[in-house]
């Protein structure tokens, strides 16, 4: 695997800024690499590689469709000029898909659900690209991919998440082209959307607390590009202005939680999407977003592209995208994905589209937050304190309010959610383990048998940002109904946590206050279920992953690093022990993991208070804590001394930094 988790350093020289002939040039080695793999009709792209769980007739439609965005995005751009390839191949791989007789058709909606996702890329660039594709196809071909799309009208059996869109998409267009649609659907799909916005630009992806990246690269991206569509117009109903003022909002968060090394937030389900996370980038410019300079938008989307093109994605020997991260790691994925699930990532591409005139092209660059100062903010919706020091690039969330569960379901953790940390220069665990019980950035009370609770679904307290200047400090707490589970024998997972028999232990509250890259944990054990003896509770800090690690233990504080990456936790409250938790083959980073944490005897009613940083820069002496009744002196490493009240009623809830 490539080399991975180099911190930046704070210069403005670090920013990758692509010049547009440079996103072309990718744009045409993802092209290439991928058409290898096309059948000779062009109607299925099946890179290599074992099937994912829904068969080689999903993976080689899902090959073409997703290719087929970038492929629309570079003859848009170009206003169909020195593309002529790609129009003729991705034409007769339509002619081709559609027809009934062939051997290669695309699997239909009305077979397989799959393609419902599919057929809304297919119907998007046939959109975008109108002049160059659909507008040249033979009457029989229009009328066979008419015929494809119209199992949409009236089914009501998409899920209700971002799925909502595929539906819109579809109709849209067959709208536009004389087909079947239906207007009770689209104004059912447009109030369900608007049912996921939960304030300052956020949306969860359902009802449950699914906040990720499916906010920017889908719920953010599809608003936008519809608006676009030909028909849209007619059926919006003056919405758009309102869409792209959440969008506004939302980029102003999102922009801060891109890594001085152009890394996304490891955090959230589909990462082999990878540079997707580049897509809500380049949505704000197509918008036109007031609030975040173009010339930033196009460095966000440039670092996130550049990060993932030079640790090996896509592959350096044969330009394919891979199921993982930065190399393949097949835990990463869904057990759906096949081998053209991940081309999904092109979203990120799409200021391909935009022609060469366009002023994105020569706005002036901007940095990205993470390389030009320390921020700290709150994205309030989510529970999140998001915390980004310019020192070594790093972007940390702490999270007291986003477990992909419902409030008050006792279901197991998932380490893609339901951690309390989450960052850009780490992963979460993603072996067995990682998913049977928290380790990791875990608060657990810990069974006779070893076995640590869930929190999910815990009740966010409080989140804001309180103090000014230097003195300014997140706060963000959250209370669970901490729980051991017994798992299923058989698990469904597509971003949830395991299911199975639940034994609940007691009530626990935790606090994190944040400054810089130290968080000052506090955890108190409420109550005891009856019957429940916990042997001990156990505080968990960040898992470091590479290539090669190595760790420390001090008397109270243990230590693991990874190149310029160091995690470190202090046991504040005397009694505890630290120690290091090894594991293998558990993070998309790297083989070997570890993970400082540190037990403590079960005190209830007794806070525990311990000290944990990620960072990039060398260690120093952890913050000191002093409790006295509801309030925490802290005094951090720099010698600024805050206090703060662990029973603040305020929530802060519209207050964002």
């Amino acid at each position: 695997m490539a080399d991975q988790m180099s911190a930046a350093a704070p210069s403005e020289t670090l920013v990758r800024d692509w010049t547009r002939d440079q996103w072309l040039a990718h744009a045409d080695r993802l092209l290439a690499g991928a058409r290898v793999w096309a059948s000779d009709d062009f109607a299925r792209i099946t890179p290599p590689g074992a099937s994912g769980g829904y068969g080689r007739d999903v993976d080689g439609l899902e090959g073409f469709a997703r290719t087929f965005l970038l492929a629309g995005f570079r003859i848009a751009g170009a206003r169909g000029e020195g593309v002529d390839g790609l129009i003729s191949d991705y034409s007769r791989g339509i002619a081709a898909g559609v027809d009934p007789e062939n051997s290669n058709r695309w699997v239909r909606m009305d077979e397989h659900a799959q393609a419902k996702v599919e057929a809304a890329s297919l119907a998007l660039i046939l959109d975008m690209t109108r002049p160059w594709i659909w507008d040249r196809l033979d009457a029989l071909t229009q009328q066979r991919v008419i015929d494809y799309f119209a199992p949409v009208v009236g089914d009501e059996t998409y899920p209700q998440t971002n799925w909502v869109w595929f539906r819109i998409v579809v109709q849209t267009f067959l709208r536009s082209v004389g087909g079947p649609w239906s207007a009770q659907d689209i104004a059912a799909d447009l109030a369900r959307h608007d049912s996921f916005a939960r304030g300052d630009g956020w949306l969860s992806d359902g009802d449950e607390r699914s906040f990720d990246h499916y906010v920017g690269w889908a719920l953010h991206l599809y608003p936008v590009l519809w608006s676009r569509m030909q028909g849209a117009d007619d059926l919006a109903g003056g919405r758009t202005a309102a869409d792209i003022a959440g969008l506004d909002r939302f980029l102003q968060d999102a922009i801060t939680l891109v890594g001085a090394d152009g890394s996304p937030l490891i955090q959230g389900r589909s990462l082999v999407y990878r540079f997707a996370a580049a897509a809500p980038f380049w949505v704000g410019a197509i918008a036109g977003v007031p609030s975040v300079p173009l010339g930033q938008l196009r460095v966000a989307a440039s670092a996130i592209v550049d990060h993932f093109a030079s640790h090996g994605a896509p592959d350096d020997d044969d330009d394919l995208l891979t199921l993982g991260w930065h190399g393949p790691w097949r835990r990463l994925a869904q057990n759906y994905s096949g081998t053209g699930s991940p081309y999904w990532a092109v979203k990120g591409m799409l200021g391909i589209a935009l022609p060469a005139d366009h002023p994105v092209w020569t706005a002036p660059a901007v940095p990205l937050p993470a390389q030009r100062a320390d921020d700290l903010r709150v994205v309030a919706p989510a529970g999140w304190v998001v915390s980004g020091t310019a020192g070594d690039g790093i972007v940390r969330v702490y999270n007291h309010g986003t477990d992909h569960a419902a409030e008050g379901t006792l279901v197991g953790d998932s380490p893609l959610y339901a951690r309390i940390g989450y960052a850009t220069a780490a992963a979460p665990l993603l072996n067995g383990d990682g998913w049977a019980e928290p380790l990791e950035q875990s608060v657990a009370l810990v069974h006779a048998d070893g076995r640590g609770t869930h929190r999910a679904a815990m009740t966010l307290r409080s989140v804001r940002v309180e103090g000014d200047g230097d003195a300014a400090i997140g706060v963000a707490s959250s209370t669970a109904r901490a729980h051991w589970i017994t798992p299923a024998a058989v698990q469904v997972r597509h971003g949830s946590g395991i299911t199975g028999e639940v034994t609940v232990a007691g009530e626990v509250t935790t606090h994190s206050l944040v400054r810089g890259a130290w968080e000052v944990r506090i955890a108190t054990v409420d109550a005891l279920e009856p019957g429940a003896a916990p042997v001990a509770l156990r505080i968990g800090g960040w898992a470091v992953s590479g290539d090669e690690v190595a760790g420390d233990l001090r008397a109270d504080a243990a230590t693991a690093a990874s190149g310029a990456v160091t995690a470190v936790l202090h046991a504040l409250t005397p009694g505890g022990t630290v120690a290091l938790a090894e594991r293998s083959d558990a993070s998309p980073l790297g083989a070997a993991s570890l993970v400082p944490i540190a037990t403590f005897p079960v005190a209830v009613g007794t806070p525990v208070v311990t000290a944990l940083a990620l960072t990039g820069d060398a260690p120093v002496a952890p913050p000191t804590v002093a409790l006295e009744g509801d309030a925490a002196t802290i005094t951090w490493p720099d010698g600024i001394r805050t206090v703060t009240s662990l029973t603040d009623p305020r929530t802060a809830m519209g207050a964002g930094r």
